[in-house]
């Protein structure tokens, strides 16, 4: 089983595109100098066709970062990597709305 942290960006930003290519070009690497992860996904929104009625999400931008353990996540959580990342956070282009943090243990299902 792995760790997952999610860091969810709710909202609108000013300029979309501006928003999610500065997290991928500059924020990201930031994130990757986190000590212990092992991977980094960033989800973006796509329409889709769902024939049931669902309440679609309004996130901007998920990021995930995986890791092997907890203690690995709380050590990343910890580290001077995580200061820059934090800090860089004003540097984002122009967004509106609620980021959230959570951490999730990871575990495939059953067939």
């Amino acid at each position: 089983m792995s760790v997952s942290y999610f860091v969810r960006y709710r909202g609108q930003a000013e300029n979309p595109r501006a928003f999610v290519d500065y997290y991928r070009e500059f924020h990201a690497p930031l994130l990757w100098r986190f000590p212990g992860i092992k991977d980094l996904i960033l989800h973006h929104p796509v329409d889709f066709d769902d024939p049931f009625p669902v309440t679609p999400g309004g996130e901007l931008l998920m990021a995930q970062m995986v890791f092997d353990t907890l203690d690995d996540l709380n050590r990343a959580l910890a580290s001077d990597a995580r200061v820059r990342a934090r800090d860089d956070f004003a540097n984002l282009p122009g967004f509106t709305g609620e980021v959230t943090h959570q951490a999730m243990l990871a575990a495939t299902g059953e067939r």
